[in-house]
């Protein structure tokens, strides 16, 4: 039988170069994945690493897609270090996006690009709403973030789809579940003309700046890492758990909120039932796999927005279902847990119980057992 035995000490190296060995494991199943389906496994593995790179407009649409993944999986590793399982990003995703949007619903003519800010600050705080629900559920009656987190995903998407159904559904849209687009006024500003990326990309790219000096250079970020690792020895130091909590699940909702407003005061530029595209969950998968440091995490947006890419492509090139996507983002995660609990463990065989006769049996049984009680001693005259 075999068993996993923890390994005395974890290795440095593999502990950063797991998440490398486990996007080869990735590849080659995937080759083997297109192989099956009778396509051509270079052709296959070109739509998704090669396509999405391979001129100036490709990398902007590459860009386009990362950005809400590392903005969202910013948010998520301050929770998920601090010991805090945050699973409904993709519903703080979609308040955002609600929140933004009926910002940028009120624009009309005379309104002037300073709405752009307001669209924002909408949106993070949709978000970051949408999150300290899960914060005071967790802080006044212990309720499980990851239950009441996921559940809060679904109402959100069943809030946008009586918004787009209802009351904001566009008069002129030919009967479609959509808003009307927005004005060209709350369009977030572009980075360069004939590209579709925003300043999205640089606000991403500074949070991952500003979550580095967070949680490396600040008392703050400090215990917050501290009460994920050892709540009793925080709460010795003197740091505040449920503060911990809080500050966690709103900064991971900001985050979240912040992305679904780039998203639908971007490339969107409406509301509709397709908001909700799998960002929540997959940056959850960006996260881990950039090992929850924002250096890597923007390695890892930038991979999982090829998946996407590829998946899409492989649909209209090679005929195959978009849910390709999904099972690259889950080879990949699966790879990756594979190789982080061998870091952690060996494999060893379990030696099998000896058979023990049954003479043995007996004499162990008799020598373990009094078969008589103890007789006290007596005197002469006693009874």
């Amino acid at each position: 039988m075999l068993k996993l035995e923890p390994r005395p000490q974890l290795s440095r190296f593999w502990s950063y170069g797991s998440p490398i060995l486990a996007l080869a494991i990735t590849v080659l199943v995937g080759t083997a994945l297109f192989a099956l389906l009778g396509k051509d496994p270079v052709k296959g593995l070109g739509v998704f690493f090669w396509e999405p790179i391979k001129n100036g407009y490709a990398l902007g649409e590459l860009m386009v897609k990362a950005t809400p993944l590392l903005i969202i999986a910013l948010g998520l590793a301050v929770c998920f270090r601090s010991n805090v399982w945050n699973i409904g990003a993709e519903g703080q995703f979609v308040m955002g996006a609600i929140a933004a949007g009926g910002v940028a619903l009120l624009a009309d003519k005379g309104t002037g690009p300073w709405i752009v800010l307001p669209i924002l600050m909408a949106g993070i705080l949709g978000g970051m709403v949408w999150a300290g629900i899960v914060a005071f559920l967790r802080d006044k009656f212990n309720a499980n973030e990851i239950l009441v987190s996921l559940m809060l995903v679904y109402v959100a998407t069943l809030l946008l789809g009586y918004l787009v159904f209802g009351p904001w559904k566009d008069p002129m849209g030919y009967n479609f579940p959509q808003t009307k687009n927005f004005d060209a006024v709350t369009q977030i500003p572009r980075l360069m003309k004939g590209s579709r990326v925003s300043i999205g990309l640089v606000i991403a790219l500074v949070g991952a700046g500003v979550l580095w000096v967070f949680l490396f250079r600040t008392r703050a970020g400090f215990a917050q890492q501290v009460g994920g690792l050892a709540p009793a020895a925080a709460r010795y130091a003197g740091f505040s758990s449920r503060r911990a909590v809080w500050i966690a699940l709103l900064t991971s909702g900001g985050a979240a909120g912040l992305a679904g407003a780039l998203e639908v005061a971007g490339p969107i530029g409406q509301l509709t039932p397709y908001v909700p595209a799998g960002y929540g969950f997959a940056a959850i998968i960006v996260a881990f796999v950039g090992r929850l440091h924002p250096v890597g995490m923007i390695f890892s947006a930038i991979l999982m927005s090829m998946f996407y890419i590829g998946g899409e492509l492989a649909q209209s090139r090679l005929g195959l279902p978009k849910s390709l996507t999904g099972v690259f983002q889950g080879l990949l995660l699966f790879s990756l847990l594979a190789c982080d609990t061998l870091i952690a463990y060996r494999i060893r065989r379990k030696a099998a119980a000896k058979p023990v006769s049954a003479a043995a049996s007996t004499a162990s049984l008799q020598a373990s057992t009094p078969l008589t009680a103890p007789v006290a001693r007596t005197t002469e005259g006693t009874v």
